[in-house]
């Protein structure tokens, strides 16, 4: 089992920057395969940013690309995603998740098996 715990979310204003954190337990965190996801109200969650076990490879959403750098510190079981030129659609709960690495990325809800419980983030225009 891992267990996963995102924090760092917040109000910003649009074009700010804002920089979540996602701090995970339980197993070998390098064994895990990482990704964001975001759910904003009455839409349903959707893909921002996944990385490799290793951080070797990452994969972006078309929406976030150029403006989000996900990356992680395995000696710290943490993974980032790093948002900046935050836009007002941005607004949503973003969760962190996690897949054993032998699965690859993966851009679908149901690829990873971990999530955490949700950070909000708020882009105020």
């Amino acid at each position: 089992q891992v267990q996963l715990v995102e924090s760092g979310g917040g109000l910003v204003q649009a074009g700010g920057s804002l920089r979540l954190s996602c701090a995970a337990s339980g197993r070998t965190f390098s064994w895990y395969a990482m990704a964001w996801f975001r759910q904003a109200p009455g839409k349903e969650r959707e893909f921002v940013a996944a990385i490799s076990g290793s951080g070797g490879s990452t994969d972006y959403a078309d929406s976030v690309k150029g403006r989000f750098t996900i990356s992680r510190d395995n000696a710290k079981n943490t993974g980032y995603l790093q948002m900046n030129s935050l836009k007002p659609e941005d607004t949503a709960v973003y969760y962190c998740a996690a897949t054993h690495r032998s699965r690859g990325l993966g851009y679908a809800f149901d690829h990873y098996n971990y999530w955490g419980q949700g950070t909000q983030v708020t882009g105020s225009s």
